[in-house]
């Protein structure tokens, strides 16, 4: 791919005046038929000089994600801050997140992502976005043929104190029926532990394939789950305090062999390698297919509040 082949979303850019009420008129006009296969055909979208503020983001919203999806199983650290709309991540601004799809590691996922910028960073905080057929495409053979098998994605989820998330906040619940209903359809396998924590167990693909262009993607987050994508500083301490398979979080591969850690730093690697970069303006929106596209955050200053909802 040559410098001037670069993908990058599609700007899509306020006339004259702009303002939220443009926008909403425009994807009215477009209607969801003609607005699901433009993002099919670009992955991505940014909506830019709009100037969408927190009150008319609702109204947006529902134009752009039919369905609004709670973020139930997620593992991310999020506050829930309206109807299924959630701040982005709460990781430390000073890391980067790597690229993922989101929920990739459950049964079921978003099909959509927005994200809206409240507050623009003071510097850095881009959302960077990248083909995840690319993805697949740039690794080695050798790691393409070594996940053919899928992964197995081990979560243990604390009961209101500890490392990670509590099972209460990953289901939104706080009854045990709730989580089991949720959990037997999935094919996991889970129990709840003697200190009142649960631990969930689930084999997943290392790829899928969209359901309307057919390619094949990269689509898992071995390398996020994995002790080695913590980087050695945080790893070795997390050694000193807990086994490895009883890390809030862990993966290997499905028939439970480990993944080597030189296999994660290549997939953690090309895919930000390969990333393109969506800066901020307060008020933009992104608007990303989640099998085509798979995203992360670049460290950031100043105060950076990015939402985020998705539907299926």
């Amino acid at each position: 791919m040559t410098q001037t082949d670069i993908w990058a979303p599609l700007d899509i850019e306020a006339e004259g005046v702009g303002g939220p009420e443009e926008l909403t008129a425009r994807l009215r006009d477009m209607g969801p038929e003609r607005l699901a296969q433009l993002l099919t055909e670009e992955r991505g979208l940014v909506f830019r000089g709009f100037g969408v503020t927190p009150d008319h983001l609702d109204g947006v919203l529902d134009l752009l994600l039919p369905n609004r999806l709670a973020y139930v199983h997620g593992n991310s650290p999020r506050t829930k801050v309206g109807s299924n709309v959630y701040t982005s991540t709460e990781y430390p601004q000073e890391f980067t997140i790597s690229m993922h799809n989101e929920m990739s590691y459950a049964h079921a996922w978003p099909a959509r992502l927005a994200f809206y910028c409240q507050i623009q960073p003071g510097s850095g905080g881009a959302t960077p976005v990248v083909d995840a057929a690319l993805w697949l495409d740039s690794l080695d053979a050798e790691v393409r043929d070594a996940f053919a098998g899928g992964v197995r994605y081990v979560q243990n989820l604390h009961d209101g104190y500890g490392l990670g998330k509590s099972w209460q906040d990953t289901f939104e619940t706080t009854s045990r029926q709730d989580v089991e209903a949720f959990l037997e359809p999935t094919g996991a396998q889970w129990e709840w532990k003697a200190d009142g924590g649960l631990r969930v167990v689930s084999i997943r693909p290392a790829t899928t394939r969209h359901p309307a262009t057919g390619a094949e993607v990269w689509f898992n987050q071995a390398d996020q789950w994995h002790p080695a994508g913590l980087g050695d500083d945080t790893a070795a301490a997390l050694a000193q305090i807990l086994p490895e398979d009883d890390l809030p979080q862990n993966v290997t591969f499905a028939d439970g062999s480990p993944i080597p850690a030189e296999y994660v730093a290549q997939i953690r690697d090309r895919g930000l390698e390969h990333a393109v970069d969506v800066d901020w303006r307060t008020g933009d929106l992104l608007l990303i297919d989640n099998i085509l596209l798979a995203h992360g955050r670049r460290p950031f200053t100043g105060e950076r509040r990015v939402l985020v909802a998705m539907s299926d």
